[in-house]
């Protein structure tokens, strides 16, 4: 007897990072039946399963930012002060920092991401609205003419095979993987200057230019002690090989410095560790810092290590010519160069006073559920894009082509809010850093809407947006805004018996929805004028410094 099974639902969201998440508990909080698949058994993505503290903006302790997002980042300092021992000068920060990391207001733990995430979905779960998949990974697709009818998961331990029949289809994938098996029209890679007038962009379009993937880990500090890794099998590869856009072998404490395009030397350590702010790798992404905590128990910091020198570009994860053989090889040299950075930060890297290697460094992989200590899921910045209605370009977010002042371009179908710089890591084509300032911006319902297929929502890294403007819409309160949005206009489409692409053609409809976005939700859809014209480095505290024009690609005339 088959153990294959069939199940109906009113929406399908095949992915459970955070777009994928807020997709779910959306459609789900308006009334709907919801699958959610996860390739993985953590939902959370990025945040979690992925291992990256979030990166966010100077507003996003405001009311600028939707309900939902600010509601899960009060239960994950919550948690912390249920649950953990935390100094009553701690617990008593409405503003809770459990790492005091550099990188953002809210440091902590992936699996506590994890907890609060489950708790979150828990009570539409119990009410069978939402039905999770774990370790389901998209295998196959069924169209008839410009809709989906059908996706098929796999259980990647048992084997079994689950096919949806949804009305409508989110892809929430890391990337992108049901616009290639349903045939959706999608871009992978680096558009050209031609095509899209970025000034930025590739002189000739590339879909091998594609941003570095990293496998991080957590690390906790035992000086004394001695846990040195096995010496990994590609270790003097990653110890000698130099690219030519690199100052040096990876494994070093030489990295690109995005402000001037050229090499600095950053060190693990450069002060006291339980300073709350230095310069340095250590508390560039600690996600646990042990002076807030009661030191009967918690005794040690835990830094994230998701630092340039780990970033992998050898290969790309998608496109022509990738195929699972090939994807496979990528990541496990991926791993093999995290792992080799730790061993280089164990027994060779020059200390902070003299002498070479902390073997004291300690992987923690009761913090990732996973045997090797790493990530359980490789941190991707990019991936395959649909060709949508509207494709958001340079032009509408960068400071540099927005010099005048007027802030960024105002969307009337915008359906959500975000902001980061644009952000491109070292690339699989060996392209350097590319680093713009950017103005807060929107999320139109347009790059949300593929140009054939009526019944298929982009959830994550895959909307329309180029190469470059991938850069400043993948970070996590944006992934979660564009799930939200796609969650509400499932819902809306079902609520009102119409389709995507009506509601984008509707201006009566498209406002319908972003009342519901508003009222209904607490999600924001605009700026603020004041705000929307800010350079973020004139923001105050906190605020992304400006950052010198990029090198690799001389803006055309």
């Amino acid at each position: 007897m088959s153990r294959d099974v069939e199940v109906l639902a009113d929406l399908l969201v095949v992915g459970g990072g955070l777009g994928g998440v807020a997709a779910a508990l959306t459609a789900a909080r308006l009334g709907r039946r919801v699958v959610l698949t996860e390739e993985t058994d953590w939902l959370g993505g990025q945040l979690t399963a992925q291992a990256v503290p979030s990166d966010e903006h100077p507003w996003i302790e405001t009311e600028h930012i939707s309900a939902g997002y600010r509601d899960l980042r009060h239960r994950i300092r919550d948690y912390y002060r249920r649950n953990y021992p935390l100094r009553p000068e701690a617990a008593g920060n409405p503003t809770l920092n459990p790492g005091l990391g550099n990188v953002s207001r809210l440091c902590h733990e992936p699996r506590v991401g994890v907890a609060v995430i489950d708790e979150l979905l828990m009570p539409y779960i119990s009410a069978g609205r939402i039905r999770v998949l774990y370790e389901n990974v998209p295998v196959a697709a069924e169209t008839d003419g410009d809709r989906i009818t059908s996706v098929t998961t796999e259980n990647r331990r048992t084997g079994v095979r689950t096919t949806v029949s949804a009305r409508l289809v989110a892809d929430a994938t890391e990337l992108g993987d049901l616009l290639e098996l349903a045939g959706v029209e999608h871009v992978v890679g680096a558009e050209s200057q031609e095509e899209t007038g970025e000034r930025y962009a590739a002189p000739v379009a590339d879909p091998t230019d594609q941003q570095a993937i990293t496998w991080c880990f957590p690390l906790e500090y035992r000086p004394g002690e001695d846990h040195v890794i096995d010496r990994p099998a590609s270790y003097d590869h990653w110890k000698t090989h130099v690219d030519p856009f690199w100052p040096g072998p990876q494994l070093s404490w030489e990295k690109i410095d995005i402000h001037t395009m050229s090499g600095r030397v950053n060190h693990i350590f450069e002060g006291d560790m339980d300073a709350v702010r230095l310069p340095d790798l250590w508390h560039f992404r600690r996600i646990r810092a042990r002076s807030q905590f009661d030191p009967a128990l918690i005794d040690t910091d835990i830094s994230l290590v998701n630092w340039p020198n780990t970033d992998y570009w050898e290969a790309p994860l998608v496109g022509a010519g990738v195929d699972a053989e090939a994807r496979e090889r990528a990541l496990r040299r991926c791993k093999e160069l995290s792992l080799s950075y730790l061993y280089w930060m164990q027994t060779e890297a020059p200390r902070h006073d003299d002498g070479h290697g902390y073997p004291g460094l300690r992987l923690r992989p009761d913090l990732t559920d996973t045997e090797d200590g790493l990530a359980k899921h490789v941190y991707v910045r990019e991936s395959r894009r649909i060709k949508a209605r509207f494709t958001v370009l340079e032009q509408h977010v960068s400071v540099t082509d927005r010099p005048d002042g007027t802030g960024s371009e105002v969307f009337r179908d915008a359906v959500g809010v975000g902001h980061y710089n644009i952000d491109l890591h070292p690339s699989t084509a060996g392209i350097n850093y590319v680093n713009l300032e950017c103005y807060p911006f929107q999320i139109p319902l347009g790059a949300l809407v593929p140009v054939r297929l009526r019944n298929l929502l982009p959830a994550n890294k895959n909307i329309g947006t180029t190469h470059i403007t991938n850069g400043c819409y993948r970070l996590h309160p944006v992934e979660w805004s564009i799930g939200e949005a796609v969650g509400a206009l499932a819902a809306f489409c079902l609520d009102h018996g119409t389709e995507p692409h009506a509601v984008a053609d509707s201006t009566s409809l498209t406002e319908d929805l972003q009342g519901l976005l508003t009222t209904a939700l607490g999600v924001p859809v605009a700026w603020p004028d004041e705000i929307r014209r800010t350079r973020p480095s004139q923001a105050g505290k906190g605020a992304t410094p400006v950052l010198a024009p990029p090198l690799p690609r001389v803006p055309t005339a």
